[in-house]
């Protein structure tokens, strides 16, 4: 689910969804994903995964991995810095995370929050709700995932929602 909604948060920044939504070529950026996350364990070394945050580099331009590239090797310059930037207090970061939030909540409007469209939006708005409150994409997604079957059930359009989702 982390993977999963990173990817199309960022893919919809980037306007690489195809007319129907849809990521194309998906598979093979989950199987990257899956393949680093699984080699990263085994080296013992932190979660590798896509975040949520490669939004904002997208933002700005960045789709080709040269903006990757270039953030990895400054990355390695930066361990010569390390005890330097631990100097640094958590705080002082917060205005970066702040504009990524914002960055990341402009897609937001897409979302057709009217009487007509409950079964849509109540969903989307309690995912939103939710991914903070349990610092989690997966468990916003989950609970997204979860209250659209529920209301769309209550609701008595059970027909609607793919098999897959039950």
């Amino acid at each position: 689910f982390d993977t999963l909604g990173t990817l199309i948060g960022v893919a919809t920044k980037a306007k690489m969804l195809d007319k129907d939504g849809k990521l194309p070529g998906i598979k093979p950026a989950l199987l990257a994903d899956s393949i680093a996350t699984s080699a990263g364990a085994i080296l013992g070394t932190s979660t590798t995964t896509t975040f949520v945050e490669s939004a904002s580099g997208v933002a700005v331009g960045g789709r080709t991995g040269l903006t990757a590239l270039v953030t990895g090797i400054l990355f390695l310059v930066s361990t010569l810095f390390a005890p330097i930037f631990t100097a640094i207090p958590s705080f002082a970061t917060a205005p970066a995370l702040i504009m990524v939030g914002f960055l990341m909540v402009g897609t937001v409007t897409e979302i057709n929050f009217d009487l007509d469209n409950l079964t849509e939006s109540i969903p989307a708005y309690l995912a939103i709700i939710a991914m903070p409150l349990f610092y989690s994409i997966s468990e916003g997604i989950s609970m997204g995932v979860i209250s659209y079957v529920l209301l769309n059930v209550a609701a008595g359009k059970g027909k609607k929602v793919a098999p897959l989702m039950y």
